[in-house]
C-alpha cells in the first residue's frame, strides 16, 4: 500500500481497530526507529507474520530522503536512500515527529517513568549524542545491577562500572537540565494563553543527583553518590542513584498538580508540554516537526481542541479520529481526509479552505 500525504493536514478516519494508529506508528518510526506504543520492536510484527516493513519518502528543501525500516524477530534493518544504516541513531535529524495520544494526557499524574520517557524521547531527537549516551548509560546500569544482584566479588569491575555510569549519567543530567529549563519557558507561555492568563505553569527538574554547572563537577558528584550508596545498593541489588530515578516537578499557581491538581489542570499542563515540544524542536534544529494526534481530540474539550488546531496551521499534522466532530470540522484547513478499513487506506475527501 502506498499513500501520498498532504503537506498540511491529514485526517485519518475509521472505526476502532481498523489500523488508524498503525498508520501513525509507521510514520513515527521514521524519526526514532521505535514505536510510540511499545518498547519492543517484535510487538510491531503482526500475529503470525515473520516481519513488517515501513517505507517513506520525505521532502525537505526540495531534497527527497527515502527511509525504509524492516522489523524481524531477530532485529531490524534500516536503509536510508537505499544504503544500510548500521545504527538506529543514523535516523536522527532526518524526520522530527511529535506524537500526542490519550496516554500522553496522563503524563502529569502517572509515575515518574512516564515523564522520563517524555524527556528522553524529545532529547533523543534534537541531540543525537544524547541518544547515544542514554543507550550506553542503560547498558552500564544493567551490568552494574547484575553485579549487585549476584553479590559484588569483583571490586575492580564495580569501579569500572561506577566510572562509566558517572560519565554517561553526568552528560544526561546536564542535557536534561538545559532541556527542561527551555521547556519550562516555552510551556509556561503556551499554558498562559490556553488559560487566558489565569494559571501559571512551572516545570522544574527533580534530579536524583544535584545538578552542577561543569561536567567534571557533575561527574564527581554522581560518582561520590554511587560510592556512598554502595551498601544500600548491595542490599537492594539495584542502583538507587542516577538519572534513571529523575522526575519532573509540575506546578500550577504554586501547587504540585502531579498529586493535587484537577483532571482539567493536569490535561491542560500535558497539552502545554506537548505543544512546547514542537516549538522547542523548531528552536533547536530550525526544522518543523510532524505532529501526530492519535485519537486525542475526543479527550479534549472544545476550547482546547480549538486552541490546538488554530496554533498548528503551519506544520504537517496527522489526526486519527472515529468521526469528524463539529469542532474539528469548523477548524479544518487545507488537507486530505482518508478512510481506513481493515488495514486498507483510501483518500476520501480533499479539504480546501481559505485561511483568514
Amino acid at each position: 500500500m502506498s499513500l501520498e500525504f498532504h503537506k498540511k493536514l491529514n485526517v485519518i478516519t475509521g472505526n476502532n481497530a481498523q489500523g488508524k494508529t498503525n498508520l501513525l506508528e509507521g510514520i513515527y518510526v521514521m524519526s526514532l526507529g521505535k514505536s510510540f506504543r511499545t518498547s519492543r520492536d517484535s510487538e510491531m510484527i503482526g500475529f503470525g507474520k515473520d516481519f513488517c516493513r515501513a517505507k517513506t519518502v520525505s521532502v525537505k528543501d526540495d531534497r527527497e530522503t527515502e527511509i525504509e525500516i524492516t522489523y524481524k524477530k531477530e532485529g531490524k534493518l534500516i536503509k536510508i536512500d537505499g544504503v544500510r544504516a548500521p545504527k538506529t541513531s543514523d535516523l536522527l535529524e532526518h524526520v522530527y515527529a511529535v506524537v500526542f495520544s490519550p496516554e500522553d494526557l496522563k503524563i502529569v499524574k502517572e509515575e515518574p517513568e512516564k515523564r522520563r520517557k517524555f524527556i528522553d524521547r524529545e532529547l533523543c531527537q534534537i541531540r543525537p549524542v544524547y541518544y547515544k549516551n542514554l543507550g550506553r548509560y542503560k547498558k552500564v546500569l544493567q551490568n552494574r545491577n547484575f553485579l549487585l544482584k549476584d553479590g559484588v566479588t569483583d571490586q575492580a569491575l564495580l569501579g569500572v562500572y561506577d566510572e562509566e555510569l558517572a560519565d554517561y549519567g553526568a552528560r544526561i543530567i546536564m542535557d536534561r537540565a538545559r532541556f527542561i529549563e527551555k521547556l519550562n519557558e516555552i510551556s509556561r507561555g503556551i499554558h498562559e494563553r490556553i488559560t487566558d492568563g489565569k494559571e501559571v505553569l512551572e516545570i522544574s527538574y527533580e534530579s536524583n543527583v544535584p545538578v552542577k554547572e561543569e561536567f567534571s563537577s557533575q561527574k564527581e558528584e554522581f560518582l561520590n553518590k554511587l560510592q556512598k550508596g554502595f551498601s544500600r545498593d548491595t542490599f537492594k541489588g539495584n542502583t538507587e542513584s542516577g538519572p534513571h530515578k529523575d522526575d519532573l516537578k509540575i506546578q500550577v499557581n504554586g501547587i504540585d498538580i502531579r498529586h493535587y491538581g484537577s483532571q482539567g489542570q493536569q490535561r491542560t499542563a500535558a497539552l502545554s508540554l506537548k505543544l512546547a515540544e514542537i516549538y522547542l524542536i523548531k528552536e533547536e534544529t530550525g526544522e518543523d516537526a510532524i505532529l501526530l494526534l492519535d485519537d486525542v481530540l475526543s479527550e479534549l474539550d472544545v476550547q482546547r481542541q480549538t486552541f490546538l488546531l488554530n496554533r498548528l496551521q503551519e506544520i504537517q499534522i496527522f489526526i486519527t479520529t472515529t468521526e469528524i466532530s463539529q469542532t474539528l470540522a469548523d477548524n479544518l484547513f487545507e488537507g486530505y481526509i482518508f478512510e481506513v478499513e481493515n488495514g486498507s487506506v483510501k483518500l476520501s475527501e480533499t479539504i480546501e479552505k481559505c485561511l483568514t
